[in-house]
């Protein structure tokens, strides 16, 4: 991805989950934890529940990178599966409203194509367990959220 991407797509990223998140989850609330009330909001916001399950895995993802275990970044990958197509869905379904940029969201799906695109890259370096790769591409996608 592009380093002016990029930015583009962290700076989005940060400025929707400051202001979707909050909204969407009570105060004190572990995005960690799977409560019913946060399945109940993720089921009427995909883009929520990915970004829910991104968190998770990029843990997962940073911790194995810095192991050199590939088919452990591989598993927290799969984690990710589905979620870029259900938001897409979201999107022109009316399910997902983006607080801030509403405007912007064609460029908004450009760039979470683009960093769904890294995440398969990342995915393919981490089966064939290439720590070079997997390193490069785990810090170019953390760049961009």
């Amino acid at each position: 991805m592009k380093k002016k991407t990029a930015m583009k797509f962290a700076t989005f990223l940060i400025a929707l989950s400051s202001a979707a998140l909050p909204a969407v989850l009570p105060a004190g609330q572990d995005v960690h934890k799977h409560s019913h009330h946060e399945k109940s909001h993720s089921a009427a916001n995909p883009l929520i529940e990915e970004m829910v399950i991104l968190d998770g895995v990029f843990r997962e993802v940073v911790s194995a990178v810095s192991l050199g275990d590939g088919e452990k970044v591989h598993k927290a990958l799969h984690h990710m599966h589905g979620t870029m197509e259900k938001t897409h869905e979201g999107v022109h379904a009316g399910a997902v409203k983006i607080p801030k940029n509403a405007h912007r969201v064609d460029e908004f799906v450009k760039l979470d194509k683009e960093f769904h695109g890294n995440l398969e890259a990342l995915a393919h370096a981490a089966h064939e367990n290439n720590q070079k790769e997997m390193l490069s591409l785990t810090k170019s996608s953390l760049k961009a959220v």
